[in-house]
């Protein structure tokens, strides 16, 4: 399946999403070459690389393209394009493409391969490239695209039952703003910092009915003015400033600890080293009842079943129910798949997808497994 189909199904599932908006289909292809450039190793075995049926031998790689349409050009599975791309080693990064470049597939021991036009004829002498880095297909860079995709979190019930809450705004306000003083009250332990959090829902499992966690949206943060916050006990409110907000801060919005984490630049997809089972898509933040393209959604899988950032999942729908004509019962029809989706954050027991392909509009409840 070429760009242009991948393109055409992903514009008959979401019409209004990406049919007439340019910038949102690039930042499909911008985000699988975020996550197609980071590192050089190839993916987990996943069994022979499936080509396309009509794979072209030679592909000239045009400005505008990115790494998402070159992969589907070749691949069925366009994200084991590590596993098909082999890099110049005499490039300081081998998985650069620019415009121009020819692409060429050839055959190796009955294996599939892509390369740079006669990288896999001739021997080249170490040389410096002359177009500038700013040409190549471009990867973007994760600080970016953060934003977007960290704007919301599971946090366990127990912190939430046990965080500090805003109390009251100054001057009565039920709303509060950037610069606002805010009060609070509960436990206090010295700690300065506070992301101000608001729960949206608790999360269940919906075949065992476990409870996975709180969902949760990130709206700002506050810095303690208290002079010694340490000596404040759980029947003292405490006065805060709201240093940074995404949206007004209101009554009852909790506190959580500011925790400085490393974020790893970029993120490459692979099948799940494990087998993934009675995995569903159970939430979305936003509340939307159809799921497209670029739209976030909850799992209920996590660190504990071994889920990791990178791991890419089929999206598959329950099959409809179909009259028998000669019988006259109803048959349920197998499984559709219905999309693809790559782990992007992981929780103890629930994780974070971003829908990347939609053959058909998604919905909560739709099943994953492995590809």
């Amino acid at each position: 399946m070429n760009a242009s189909k991948w393109t055409a199904i992903c514009s008959n599932a979401n019409p209004y999403f990406l049919r007439n908006n340019r910038f949102l289909r690039r930042c499909i292809g911008c985000l699988l070459a975020l996550a197609l450039t980071a590192g050089a190793a190839a993916a987990p075995s996943q069994g022979p690389l499936r080509l396309n049926p009509d794979a072209p031998d030679t592909y000239i790689v045009q400005a505008g393209d990115t790494l998402w349409d070159i992969s589907a050009l070749f691949l069925s599975d366009p994200w084991r394009w590590p596993d098909l791309w082999q890099g110049n080693p005499h490039l300081d990064n081998p998985h650069l493409i620019y415009p121009g470049d020819q692409l060429d597939l050839f055959w190796a021991d009955g294996v599939p391969y892509v390369a740079r036009a006669a990288q896999h004829e001739v021997k080249l002498s170490p040389a410096m490239r002359a177009s500038p880095l700013a040409l190549a297909i471009p990867p973007i860079p994760r600080d970016e695209i953060e934003p977007f995709l960290r704007q919301h979190r599971v946090v366990e019930t127990s912190l939430i039952e046990g965080a500090s809450y805003i109390l009251a705004g100054d001057s009565g306000r039920l709303l509060s703003g950037l610069g606002d003083r805010v009060y609070a009250k509960g436990r206090w332990d010295g700690t300065r910092r506070f992301r101000l959090v608001r729960p949206l829902d608790t999360l269940y499992d919906p075949q065992t009915g476990e409870s996975l966690g709180v969902l949760v949206v990130d709206v700002g943060e506050v810095m303690m003015e208290q002079a010694d916050p340490a000596s404040l006990t759980e029947d003292d409110a405490a006065k805060l400033r709201v240093t940074e907000m995404r949206s007004e801060i209101r009554i009852g919005d909790r506190l959580l600890p500011v925790v400085d984490t490393i974020v790893d630049p970029a993120f490459q997809p692979k099948a799940p080293a494990i087998t993934i089972d009675d995995a569903t898509m159970i939430a979305v933040p936003g509340g939307v009842t159809q799921i497209g393209v670029l739209d976030i959604v909850v799992l209920n899988r996590g660190e504990r079943e071994s889920l990791q950032v990178g791991d890419v999942l089929v999206i598959d729908q329950a099959g409809q129910l179909a009259k028998d004509p000669v019988t006259g019962k109803p048959v349920l029809l197998p499984e559709v798949r219905a999309g693809v989706l790559i782990v992007f954050s992981v929780f103890e027991r629930a994780s974070f997808g971003l829908v990347l392909e939609a053959t058909r509009p998604l919905s909560v409840g739709d099943t994953l497994r492995n590809p």
